[in-house]
């Protein structure tokens, strides 16, 4: 059933999904921080077989034309892509969201500050809107001369798209932990690693169309859900833990399995 968010084991969901069903998926799995029970495991290759594990059976599920998108740390991502270099997909990304975090705990390298989203489609042919998701140019009165009177490039004439530029493969936007500060003071968060609601608003502009089914595995807080039927897509995903998820979804669009 779509628009639903199911409360079970990632596997029993994905194992009861049928293939080539889904558009568009937005992954946010463990990341083995050990920032909560679910999160850790007891070594790295318990870790892999893991993640492995889900993979296969999420890409069972994608349609040929599907596209996807998995968050992890640098490290991880280097490792999920080494394990799907033979997979036959067409791998377009290796994006870097620099978080604005204003964490500072490491001394004895330099201090992490960004997580990575592999962005991958299925076959060369998939939904990709570029234009949707442009972003403001930085320059602002470069920009407004080069609107009146152009720049010229390689003997010709540029004028800036009123909608901005092309989006780049580093995304500024900062961390939730950063924003919900309040009087200067980090809150605790429901969930400890809730994505931001313009970040996943982006990934579901640029690779989904109206109606289409986006994947919401791991969904914690369901922000991937509630931007996907906002933005007038249907979705379907899963998570272990009821509490984690927005009041709204836990309410009135919650099953368990």
């Amino acid at each position: 059933m779509q628009n639903k968010i199911y409360i079970c084991d990632v596997f029993e969901f994905l194992e009861k999904l049928p293939n080539a069903c889904i558009d568009l998926a937005i992954v946010d799995p463990p990341y083995n921080l050990k920032i909560a029970k679910w999160d850790s495991f007891k070594n790295e290759n318990e870790f892999l077989e893991f993640s492995y594990k889900w993979m296969e059976l999420m890409l069972l599920k994608m349609k040929p034309n599907g596209s996807f998108y998995i968050f992890n740390t640098p490290y991880n991502c280097a490792l999920f892509i080494n394990f799907l270099k033979d997979k036959k997909l067409n791998f377009n990304n290796f994006i870097t969201w620099y978080k604005k975090d204003g964490l500072s705990y490491a001394k004895t390298k330099y201090v992490n500050n960004q997580e990575s989203i592999l962005f991958y489609a299925m076959s060369k042919k998939y939904y990709f809107n570029a234009d949707e998701i442009r972003i403001p140019y930085e320059s602002e009165s470069r920009i407004k001369h080069a609107a009146k009177k152009g720049i010229l490039k390689n003997g010709k004439r540029w004028y800036p798209n009123e909608k901005g530029k092309l989006c780049p493969d580093v995304w500024q936007i900062s961390s939730l932990r950063h924003t919900n500060k309040i009087n200067g003071k980090t809150m605790k968060q429901n969930h400890p690693s809730p994505k931001p609601k313009e970040m996943i608003e982006r990934m579901i502009k640029a690779s989904s169309k109206e109606n289409d089914l986006i994947l919401d595995l791991f969904a914690g807080t369901g922000v991937v859900s509630l931007m996907a039927k906002k933005l007038n897509r249907n979705f379907i995903g899963c998570e272990s833990n009821i509490e984690y998820l927005n009041k709204n979804l836990r309410d009135d669009l919650c099953l368990k399995l």
